[in-house]
């Protein structure tokens, strides 16, 4: 399930249809979701109409219906850019001392997880892939593993970080054409860098695509997210706000200043509860 969040939207079922004698619960959701919304509709008793909801005859559980609330509009596509980013209510995704663990709740973590299992690729800057040492698989919901996209220009990520030295899941360590890395078991791609020694995130798009990976997940960190947001490459952006304050520390987006407020983004956006946790699903750019 997806945390328990809720939300008003998706199909409620008719009441004049036939019931089936067990509601449509969460892990049937998924498996539907998991298909890309493929398939005939009495294999899970959901369907994707032509003005892409989702829609079932059937009694569906309020932890299915918002999961396919949520997630029915990546499921159903076959190219996208997701964000996700986990903060505090004052917008800190860590401590001054880097200390993250655990800002949002076991429910936004499942939810973390059923967005890598969605995407083809999921891509973390230098700073997140040295500091964290992420794993980047699919854990905690069933799925495939993404391929794991490391962004870095420098070559400064260490070689004995786990994303180099699991080789069971594929890595690509992206760098600039004057880095030689040292032996990993990710394979190495070559990027030029901008006048700011950065990789244009069209670039990794594309690159990305071009090997058939076009559902991609930016997870971090705030700099690298706030690079693609700004670089207008993101389609969506799930914000998890966690009901606490930090008070000082490191800050989650990182935009480029404006003067006035007439220049600020003023997205649409849903919202859902995750646990503790609010999940605010942000259009940057409509599908």
């Amino acid at each position: 399930m997806i945390g328990g969040c809720f939300q008003y939207g998706g199909v409620m079922p008719d009441s004049r249809s036939p019931q089936q004698s067990s509601p449509i619960d969460s892990e049937t959701a998924w498996a539907w979701l998991t298909a890309k919304c493929e398939g005939p509709p009495g294999a899970t008793g959901i369907s994707l109409a032509s003005d892409g909801q989702w829609h079932s005859p059937q009694v569906v559980t309020p932890q299915a219906q918002a999961l396919l609330d949520c997630l029915t509009p990546l499921a159903a596509r076959p190219t996208w850019v997701v964000a996700q980013l986990g903060q505090s209510l004052d917008g800190r995704i860590a401590t001054e001392s880097g200390h993250s663990h655990y800002i949002n709740g076991a429910e936004s973590l499942v939810h973390l997880h059923r967005l890598r299992a969605l995407a083809d690729a999921v891509v973390v800057g230098a700073g997140t892939a040295a500091a964290d040492n992420p794993q980047l698989t699919v854990r905690h919901v069933s799925g495939c593993h993404p391929t794991r996209v490391v962004l870095d220009p420098r070559g400064r990520v260490p070689s004995d970080i786990a994303l180099f030295t699991n080789g069971d899941v594929k890595t690509l360590h992206l760098t600039g054409p004057e880095v030689t890395p040292l032996a990993s078991s990710a394979e190495h791609c070559v990027l030029p860098l901008n006048a700011s020694g950065q990789f244009s995130p069209a670039d990794v798009i594309a690159l990305l695509a071009g090997r058939g990976l076009k559902r991609v997940l930016v997870e971090g960190g705030g700099i690298t997210i706030s690079q693609f947001i700004e670089a207008n490459s993101v389609d969506r952006l799930h914000l998890m706000v966690a009901p606490l304050l930090i008070g000082s520390g490191r800050p989650g987006l990182q935009m480029t200043p404006i003067e006035t407020l007439e220049n600020a983004l003023r997205p649409t956006m849903r919202s859902f509860r995750c646990g503790d946790d609010t999940l605010f699903d942000v259009e940057l750019r409509a599908f």
